[in-house]
């Protein structure tokens, strides 16, 4: 499968990796609408001119991930090799380009949509979902530290990366979030959910504000809390981008998480009359 043309919508936050020291999942829409998984991704490893931004075009020579049973899943057929970058989707006009692609096939019932995740001759595992109700947004206190294994194996790997590394280019370990941050939601089917986020935005959000508040956590997981729920659930169209992770899809009962969202203006041209 070559020369995919991708629009990235998705990045989550990294997470480390024993073989690429630091993996980004990143998901978008093909042209026709339907999802598309590129994993794995060491992003933040990629040239510079390859760093890919959310809403931007780009075309990469994708393969089926034959590691991964969900029919989303793709992996770039050789992580040398550059991307297409292309034009990037604006805002113009309440988001109406960007809504032709995203709002094609939209869940609003998370009944149904596990119920598909669950058929193994469907097997969703990415998908659009419109709330009913967003009810609150939450945090929690997680552990501060990666794993000490894993994390042992990467400074393994890039101790003998650095050996050939000029200092400028010498890769450092993203910070790990502190807290988990999750929406909680209603859908058509009635049932409250509570579902943790990943979006690497919100992680970025999260250490912006606590730098802007001299290191106090509390007041950065407000803030942050300002921006996607005060904002994005009271003045905003709010959609979710959801994804089951592999090692959950078919045991855990309720196996999608939130790992982007979409926030068009809201249609106030029903409440003009």
């Amino acid at each position: 499968m070559a020369n995919t043309r991708v629009l990235i919508t998705v990045k989550t936050y990294p997470t480390l990796s024993a073989k690429y020291d630091e993996l980004v999942c990143t998901a978008g829409f093909r042209e026709d609408g339907s999802w598309i998984r590129i994993y794995p991704v060491p992003f933040r490893k990629l040239d510079y001119s390859n760093q890919y931004q959310k809403w931007q075009w780009i075309e990469a020579d994708l393969v089926k991930n034959t590691s991964d049973f969900r029919p989303e899943s793709f992996r770039l057929a050789n992580l040398d090799n550059d991307f297409v970058i292309s034009d990037k989707i604006g805002t113009k006009n309440s988001w109406a380009e960007r809504k032709k692609i995203v709002l094609k096939n939209v869940c609003t019932n998370m009944d149904k949509l596990i119920a598909q995740a669950k058929n193994k001759n469907i097997a969703t595992s990415l998908a659009t979902l419109k709330p009913q109700k967003v009810i609150d947004f939450v945090w929690k206190e997680v552990d501060r530290e990666w794993d000490k294994k894993k994390l042992e194996v990467v400074y393994g790997n890039l101790k003998q990366q650095n050996l050939f590394e000029p200092a400028q280019k010498l890769f450092r370990i993203v910070k790990k979030l502190p807290y988990e941050f999750s929406y909680i939601f209603t859908t058509d089917d009635g049932k409250t959910r509570k579902l943790m986020i990943e979006d690497w935005e919100l992680g970025q959000l999260y250490w912006n504000c606590l730098n802007a508040a001299n290191n106090v956590e509390q007041v950065a997981c407000e803030k942050v809390k300002q921006k996607y729920f005060d904002e994005f659930v009271k003045t905003k169209d709010l959609y979710l981008f959801l994804g089951t992770t592999k090692q959950f899809h078919n045991v855990g009962p309720d196996p999608f998480i939130v790992i982007g969202t979409f926030y068009p203006p809201k249609d106030l041209q029903g409440s003009l009359f």
